[in-house]
């Protein structure tokens, strides 16, 4: 029994690794399910902007946003390659064990089965027991028998045991290698796509570069939108903080109140809800434009996305709504303050708020207008009169 201890301790250490496995897995097929339905939405939207004359800068931008996902995707391909490869290394292992532990359970069973058939007439038995020199060694002689029949049935159960066992792990094995064929499948059908997606990019950018006085325009109208809407949202943020001061600085009754938000809000960050469900094409922060290298972009305070044609847009907290604004190129836009924070919504072609109005988490506030054949949606979030990035408060 002594050299199956071993066996038995290397098989119980693989189930804890099997375990931590199958939660990669997860994680990972819970990526992959949300990379593939952003580029989906992404690819809708390219096909709708693709028929209009002018939607190259669009188009360009959406492309860019599908590359990037693409490029997540069959990374975290790779990565589920990977934890596959470990997995199918791991079963190995545990059949080598189990088929071990198999060999020596019937190695040993053969010796009882053998021992007994020897001594199979059970007129030997009696007299083993008979002749005993006391009462005390007969009784131990009679327990060393009955003992033995008990193992012999116990070791044919541990048998079999072990042989269903080592079946499953079969079975595990094999549906291990499907998938493991499935994703190396999947990998390669995503390089192609990504190549004819580069391809795709590389044809835009000439494009761009070709009529660049016509898509500059374009640009410069695009930059003076956001200027406005980073003014109008800055101020009307200051105007906000302004009034629970006091306009001197002074501390109000309301600030309790706004404090025990803001500390709720503020605790929640990175596991805020996101406010719509889609792919991220602009992010926060100065950029670059991809194509004229030499143009700056304006700030961008939060963040946009394409989304589906009729999104509907939710509040990401509890909180109140201050104002509801329409401007150029975002439509109408509500601010809501959470206290010390403030989230904008914009883009929207409809509202289910009005101004005064308190809002809970996931409470709808509005839907999602289509913009010149645009389905994206603009959110930001303020801390104070300070912009944050929102994708470092907004879960994963």
């Amino acid at each position: 029994m002594r050299k199956l201890l071993p066996i038995l301790l290397a098989f119980v250490l693989t189930v804890p690794l099997f375990g931590q496995k199958q939660t990669s897995m997860k994680s990972l097929e819970k990526e992959r399910a949300r990379l593939e339905k952003e580029i989906a939405i992404l690819n809708r939207q390219i096909n709708e902007t693709s028929s209009k004359r002018e939607a190259a800068l669009t188009s360009l931008s959406l492309v860019r946003s599908k590359i990037s996902a693409r490029e997540k995707l069959i990374a975290g391909c790779d990565k589920t390659l990977k934890v596959l490869d470990d997995s199918i290394g791991t079963c190995r292992a545990q059949m080598e064990l189990l088929q071990a532990r198999h060999d020596t359970l019937s190695a040993y069973y053969a010796r009882l089965v053998r021992g007994t058939y020897k001594n199979r007439d059970s007129r030997m038995w009696y007299m083993y027991v008979l002749a005993s020199e006391s009462i005390g060694q007969g009784l131990r002689r009679f327990g060393y028998l009955r003992t033995l029949a008990t193992e012999m049935s116990s070791q044919a159960t541990r048998i079999r045991e072990t042989s269903a066992a080592l079946q499953v792990e079969k079975e595990r094995l094999e549906a291990l290698r499907a998938q493991e064929a499935a994703v190396r499948r999947q990998i390669v059908s995503e390089r192609s796509k990504l190549q004819a997606e580069e391809t795709e990019s590389n044809r835009l950018v000439q494009k761009l570069g070709k009529d660049r006085k016509k898509y500059e325009q374009q640009l410069r109208e695009k930059n003076r939108q956001k200027e406005a809407l980073n003014k109008k949202i800055a101020d009307l943020i200051r105007q906000q903080s302004q009034k629970k001061s006091g306009g001197s600085g002074k501390k109000t009754t309301s600030t309790a109140i706004d404090t025990k938000l803001s500390n709720e809000f503020a605790s929640n960050k990175g596991r805020l809800p996101w406010p719509v469900e889609g792919a991220i094409v602009e992010r926060f922060g100065k950029h670059r434009h991809p194509v004229y290298q030499n143009v700056e972009l304006p700030q961008n305070n939060g963040v946009t996305l394409a989304v589906k044609k009729g999104t509907q847009a939710k509040a990401v907290f509890n909180g109140t709504v201050t104002q509801i604004v329409v401007l150029p190129g975002y439509n109408q836009c509500v601010l809501v303050n959470h206290g010390a924070f403030f989230t904008l919504y914009s883009k929207l072609g409809t509202v289910a708020v009005k101004s005064g109005d308190k809002v809970k988490t996931g409470q709808v506030i509005g839907t999602v207008d289509t913009i010149g054949g645009e389905d994206l949606f603009h959110f930001e979030l303020w801390n104070g009169t300070t912009p944050q990035n929102p994708e470092s408060w907004l879960r994963d």
